[in-house]
Formats: structure tokens, sequence, C-alpha cells
């Protein structure tokens, strides 16, 4: 438990000398103003460990859109999320595009002024849980309790499916009638915190740039409303100086900035029901509507509907859709909890005015110290990894149409003869856009040039696509993009120009290093392989025998040009992260990254090479894969080198594993002063756990249990799959935080931890919820399930041995 706040044992002193309670909290007198002090302080987004996040589920139209009717589009195109106790970026229109910042409340006593997000112990609860406790539905219950045991406040969080609008019930309770609660509401309205203007018309209070408004009203009158530049004129800089509100301000006039709400919360004995909603629109009265209507219907019909009860769709249908699911909670240690948590955060992170865009995360990676001054998308935009993990954990679940739409939605970010700046070659994927298919980075990253291929081949495996429409995407997204893993090219689109030639890669997994990789490699064979099958069924024989010949010739090179015979770790015998030149043995430097000066090639260590036997690019059993598993997992290596971490958790037996990405990483919390990434010396940022390996090394363990069987057995005995389970599943498990988020990143105990003080194993500031980790975590329980790795392609191994 953290300790009481240094703000409430300041201000209790300031407060005393104050006339009385009456003093203050009385409404000020004062006449309606403009709020001074444009535009406020510079504005930052929100912490990045989101405990939760929420949207209404809306099933497709037969036409692949989302909403009710022929192509009546989404009627709710809102999301928001959790963290510390309060709502952070609320999404509305696109999913990338912020329209608040945060929303809390801020509680005033007679000598003290709390914030929720810091001043009160919060805990995290799912409204709807199905008679197994699983949870069903993506509301929230949060409740924040005053460290003195003063207060505390109940709030109950979701969308209405039916309108633009968060609604967030507030119970607020206290014994002592002279403690008063306020609503804060740090706008960011059109994705930035700097452009935006204010105003109070009666008790409603609104916040808008040009294009969209939002609105704050509740099921009561809200009091002594105002507003104002942050940490200028706004009602909380106000109480916070004193105790009380000095100045009222309906309007932050017409010059344009940071600004903020703030109203008072109506008391009603020691226990206070309060309805919120934030409505949004393209103009004032769009949003009015959608507030108004969110207020009329009510709390009870509203949430009902976003549950999906009775003859409402919501999140309660969605899982019911997926067939596989209710027969992988056998392979959880849980019960199923995280597993159907993870079904609804992949299917929330979802675009729905572009159907199919699979964001990486609703999150800005270290988002309080990242600036707002200007839109950004963060980890809210398409990655076609990241995008590929999300569709295959989609399709593991039983999802049939997802899949579907997300593969056809790929189109949209293949690089083409019209893409808007290209004079380059064409068929490679683009490296991160916005949902909207909108240019952000411009690397060539062969996998996720591969991947579509091989989500492709995937969905026609599964009848999903039949064999007249693999036919027609491969003439038309995906033998272009087969044609660039074979031949390469000039690539010529805003910074890049840059010749490439596979499989050297411009950029492998981690964004940041080129050379050859074999974690890239394993993708391009399995996607080649892919291709050639897809190309003799479109009848393109000349196109299959390139594809296969090409896959075999880069299969043939990876030992010699990614395994190092004479490395400086352990026995000196193991796979490369990645090398720069096609001589693993020649102590070649890697370039800077993330802060870290470069190191020799066979100092930086990465367990990618495990791809190659998810994808049956390589058995399990093979030499040089068993030979490079001790020194990923050695205890003996310099902690900047190290991978390998094990991790205790309270009450639960045993330890538990993670790895980091790969040695020398800096991209994580600094060492030195334990403060956000990128905020000091970055030379001491470093890279934390990561708990998606947990999962990918948990996949060749079962590829490898099921190697290693006795001839004549093909199932694992329920012992080992136990073993399994218990390891790898169950530190997936342990490794969420108690909204069932899993992070991008944990805690792993090295280095100055007084920021933000972790615990072991924890997820850091980074992003969460990650959709890669819950990716992984329902790919390994499908494949613990079905005794088989899920991202295997048999035709890999058979068709590179013909």
């Amino acid at each position: 438990m953290k300790p009481v706040s240094f703000r409430k044992t300041v201000l209790s002193l300031v407060v005393a000398v104050l006339a009385g309670h009456q003093a203050a909290i009385a409404a000020p007198t004062a006449e309606i103003a403009i709020a001074p002090g444009a535009p406020g302080q510079a504005p930052y987004w929100s912490y990045s460990g989101k405990t939760g996040i929420g949207t209404a589920y809306e099933q497709y139209q037969s036409d692949g859109s989302q909403g009710q009717g022929p192509n009546a589009g989404p009627k709710s195109k809102v999301w928001f999320s959790l963290a510390r106790g309060v709502v952070t970026e609320t999404m509305y229109g696109m999913i990338h595009e912020a329209q608040l910042r945060e929303l809390q409340l801020v509680v005033q006593g007679r000598d003290f002024t709390d914030l929720e997000s810091e001043d009160t112990d919060s805990e995290t609860y799912y409204l709807s849980v199905d008679s197994e406790g699983r949870p069903d539905s993506l509301a929230y219950k949060v409740i924040n309790r005053d460290r003195e045991g003063l207060y505390e406040i109940e709030k109950h969080i979701f969308t209405n499916p039916d309108t633009d609008a968060l609604m967030m019930r507030i119970i607020f309770r206290s014994e002592d009638p002279t403690i008063q609660a306020y609503v804060h509401l740090d706008s960011a309205v059109g994705n930035d915190g700097s452009g935006d203007s204010a105003f109070v018309d009666g008790a409603a209070l609104y916040a808008q740039e040009a294009g969209t408004t939002l609105v704050l009203k509740a099921s009561e009158p809200l009091e002594n409303a105002t507003v104002g530049f942050v940490g200028v004129s706004d009602g909380l800089t106000d109480l916070l100086a004193n105790g009380r509100l000095d100045n009222i301000y309906n309007s932050t006039g017409s010059e344009p900035g940071n600004v903020a709400l703030l109203a008072r919360l109506p008391r009603a004995g020691s226990s206070t029901t309060v309805d919120l909603v934030v409505g949004f629109g393209a103009d004032r009265s769009a949003a009015d509507k959608a507030a108004d209507r969110t207020l009329a219907r009510g709390y009870t019909r509203v949430l009902s509907r976003y549950n999906g009860e009775g003859a409402a769709l919501g999140w309660q249908d969605y899982l019911q859709s997926l067939s596989a699911l209710p027969g992988m909670y056998a392979q959880t240690t849980d019960n199923g909890k995280l597993l159907n948590v993870s079904a609804m955060v992949l299917k929330a992170q979802e675009d729905k005015l572009h159907p199919g865009a699979l964001i990486a995360s609703l999150s800005n990676p270290w988002g309080d110290t990242t600036s707002a001054e200007q839109g950004v998308t963060g980890y809210k935009a398409v990655w076609p990894r990241d995008f590929y993990q999300c569709a295959m954990a989609l399709l593991a679940l039983g999802d049939r149409v997802t899949p579907k739409v997300a593969f056809e939605y790929l189109k949209q970010v293949q690089v083409r003869d019209d893409t808007p700046g290209n004079t380059g070659v064409t068929g490679w994927f683009l490296q991160k856009t916005h949902v909207d298919g909108e240019l952000e980075w411009m690397g060539v990253q062969l996998d996720q040039t591969a991947m579509p291929i091989m989500l492709g081949w995937k969905l026609w495996q599964a009848g999903i696509l039949n064999d007249a429409e693999i036919a027609t995407w491969y003439r038309e997204m995906l033998e272009p993009a087969a044609d660039f893993l074979v031949s390469g090219g000039q690539v010529k689109l805003g910074w890049n120009d840059w010749y490439i030639m596979p499989p050297f890669t411009q950029q492998e997994r981690w964004e940041e290093q080129f050379g050859y990789s074999p974690s890239t490699t394993a993708a391009l064979i399995a996607g080649l392989v892919a291709a050639s099958d897809i190309a003799a069924h479109s009848g393109d024989m000349e196109g299959a025998d390139v594809y296969l010949a090409a896959a075999k010739s880069y299969s043939d090179r990876v030992e010699s040009s990614m395994f190092t015979q004479s490395g400086e770790l352990g026995d000196g015998r193991y796979y490369l992260r990645i090398t720069q030149n096609d001589n693993p043995n020649d102590g070649g430097y890697l370039g800077w990254s993330n802060g870290q000066p470069g190191l020799p090639e066979s100092q930086v260590l990465d367990a990618g090479f495990l791809e190659l036997v998810r994808y049956g690019v390589r058995a399990p059993t093979d030499s040089h894969i068993l030979d490079s598993l001790g020194e990923i997992d050695s205890q003996s290596l310099p902690e900047h080198l190290k991978l390998k971490y094990n991790f205790s958790f309270d009450g639960v037996e045993g330890t538990f594993p993670g790895w980091r990405r790969y040695g020398n990483d800096g991209y994580g919390e600094n060492q030195a002063t334990g403060d956000n990434w990128m905020t000091g010396d970055q030379s001491a940022d470093r890279g934390r756990v990561w708990p998606f390996f947990t999962g990918e090394r948990g996949h060749f363990e079962l590829a490898l249990a099921k190697a290693q069987l006795p001839y004549g057995v093909e199932q694992l005995s329920e012992a080992t799959l136990a073993q399994l389970r218990n390891t790898y599943v169950k530190s997936m498990e342990l490794f969420a935080n108690e909204g069932l988020m899993l992070p991008e990143q944990v805690w792993d105990g090295v280095g100055d931890n007084s920021t933000h003080q972790f615990v072991k194993g924890e997820g850091t500031n980074s992003a969460t919820p990650l959709s890669w980790t819950h990716a992984e975590y329902v790919k390994l329980v499908r494949s613990l399930s079905d005794q088989a790795v899920w991202d295997r392609y048999p035709i890999v191994p058979q068709m590179l041995s013909e």
C-alpha cells in the first residue's frame, strides 16, 4: 500500500485556517467569465498500464460492414481505457482518435484535496461474469478507497452500443457530510491536447475542436461547473491551491489550448449515486443527442444491451459464437477467465469504420511522458505482424468471420503503384499504418510481407476462403507479395530508398536492425511455401516452382548465415539474433539501437530462432535448435545480455519463466532512475521481460515433447500436458494484471524502481494490453488443446524435403 499523499498532509495545514467548511465549498458568486491562461500547461497522454479496455460489440453484416441493417455502419464508435482506477484515453471515430485524456473524481474535504488516480487504493472487477466466474463482457466495476477510510468511490463503466457515448455510474460513499466529490475531465479532442476550447451551458460541460465535440452530462444536475486551462485556470488547479473553488469560468474563449472541465457531484446522504455520460459527435447537436439518448435509456437498459442479455446483441453473444472456446478451458489454470478476456480484448481492438483493422494496443507507450501537443497513434495502429498474431488467435478461438475480414483488409496496407508517394517496387506490406491506410512508418520487414500469405493459406485450409476466393486473392494480393519475397527490388517510398534482396531484411521483427534474421527468415520460408501451394492451385505452375525454389534456397542457407560456430557465449554454437552479412563467425558488430551501442553480433542473443520450429522449417530436435537453448536460458550472463528471468508470485507455489527480447535491449524503463523510456540518459534504458516469449517457448516445448514420443504413441500423457500447462500457460496468466490485461513488458527486478515501485512480474508502463501477448496466450491454449502447434504449416517440412 502506498503512503498517504504529501498533498493531503500539506493541504491540511493550509485549509485549517479557513473560516469553516462553508468557506471551502460554497459556490463562488463571481460573474461568468472567460478563463485566462491560454494555452495552459503542455499536455501529455496517460499512464499506459491499462487495467481495462472496452467498447461495444457489433456484429458484421453480410457485406463485411458493422452495425444494424444493410450498410448501416457502426452505431457506436467509442473505446475507453482504464488505468490507476480512472478512465484514461477514450477514443471516438477511428480507434486511434483520442478525445479525452483522463476522467476522474477529485475529492475535497476539510483539510485535503485528493485525486482518485493518486490518493486511493484501486480494485478492478468485471460487472458481468458467467456461472463459472469468467468475465463475459468488457464492462467494469472499479472501487477506489481512501487510504484513511474517509470515503469510497464505486464506478461502473461501459459504452452505449446504440450511440456514441461513454457511461459511468458513480456511487460515492462517505459518512462525513463535509466531503465533496468533483468530476474532472481532461479533454484531448481531435487526438491532441493542445487545440481544445471548452464552455458550460447550464449543467452540461463541453469541449471541442474543429469537427468534434464532447459533452459531459449527468442524471442529476452537476454543480459549480467550470472550465479552464490546465495548470492555470482549470477547476482542479483552483481546488489544489487552497481547497476551494475561488473562480468559476463558463468558457475558455476564442484561444485554444489544453483545457479541462470540472463540476461538483450532488450529495445525498452517506451514499450518492449519479450516472455520468460523455457524448461525442461531429458537432454540439450530435454530442448532445448521444448523451441525452443514453441518459434517457438509463443505466440498466444500456448495460443490458452492452452485455448482450436477452434479445440484445453484445459481448456475451460474441463469446457464445466462438466454437472452439468451450473446449479450450481445460488447458487453462484459471478456469478460462483470461481466455474469455483475451477473446474480447482482441476483438475490441478492431476499428469499426475500417472492419478488419486489428491494432497492436489501445495505448500510447509510456503515455504519461509522451507529448499530446500533436496527435499520435502510439500502438493504436496496424502492423501486419501483430495483425497476423491477432487474426490467428481469433481463428484459434473459432471466430470464422473476423479473420477473413481482417485478411481482406490487408490489401489496404500493401504497397501498390497507386500508394501515395511510391515510385519503387510494389507488393510489400507497410511497416505501420493508421487503420484507414494512412502511411506512418515505411520500413521493409520481410516477415510482415510473408505473414499475409501465411494467413491466407490458413484460411483456405480452414475452408473460410474457398478455392475460387483464394485464387482471386492470389492474383490480387498474394502473388505480388510472393514475388517481392523472391526478387525484392528498389524501394522508394517516403524516406525509404533501399534496395531489398531477400532474405536480407531492412528490419527484423524488432524494427531496429538490418541483415539476416532467423525469425524473419522462418516466416519468409513458410510464406513462400504457402505461396507455392496457392500458386499451384491457382494454375500458376511457374510461380509455384519459383516460390518453392526460393524457399528451399533460403532454408539451405539458414545455418551457414545465421548460426555461429565461434560465439563468445556458452559453448560458442548458437543462432544469432541477426547478422549484417552472411558470415555469422566474422565477429561483426550490430548497429546502435534504443540508446545502446552496437555490440559484436555473437554477444546478442534472441529466441527468435524458435520460429523456425513453430512454422515447420526445422524440427524441434534439430541439433542447432537444441544447441541454442542453453545460451538463451543462461543465468550466468551479465544482466545486459541475459534473457531469461524467473518470477515468483505471492501465494503461488513455484517459479515461472520469462524472457527479454534480446540482449542489450534498451526499450524500457531507465535502470539508473526508474523513469520512463527516453526521459533521461537513454544509454541507461533497459528492455524488460516480454510475456509472450513465455508462450513462444511453450509452443516449442510442446513441439519437442511431441517429437520425443516413442514410436507409435501419438498423444502426450496428461502428466506432460499438465507440466506444460502449469509452466507456460500459468506463467502468462500470472503476468496478467487484476483487470486480466496482458502487458507488453513486466518488471524484471533490475535497476532502480523508485518511480513506479513495480512488483517483480508486474506489467510496466510500456503498453497494456498488448494484442500480441493476448494472441500468443490464446494460441498456446489452443495448441495444448489440440496437442499440435497452432501456427505450424505442415506443408513446409513436406515441400522443403521434396
